[in-house]
């Protein structure tokens, strides 16, 4: 029960405030390119780490994490809506 009340508070405090989520938690591939775009490298990284995780179950390699990064800045700076996720960039 007290997890239910401390879960709830924290999704009010977040809609209250108007932060997107990824701010808050690592949303993984479900990350909007507008926020990805706004984080820093070691944010984009985490969040590319989780959705590769995600994906295949296994910790990537740092190389795959940062060509997956450099793929969905990339997508999301060109073809990409500012409401796309990182997952929907091309990436192997």
């Amino acid at each position: 029960m007290k997890r239910t009340v401390a879960a709830a508070i924290a999704i009010a405090a977040l809609l209250l405030s108007a932060c997107s989520a990824s701010q808050i938690i690592n949303t993984g591939g479900d990350t909007k390119c507008s926020d990805f775009k706004g984080q820093d490298e070691k944010k984009q990284d985490s969040e590319v780490s989780k959705m590769l995780k995600d994906k295949s179950g296994a910790e990537p390699s740092n190389l795959e994490v940062s060509a997956t990064r450099t793929s969905a800045l990339l997508y999301c700076q060109t073809v990409g809506t500012p409401d796309s996720k990182i997952s929907d960039a091309p990436h192997g």
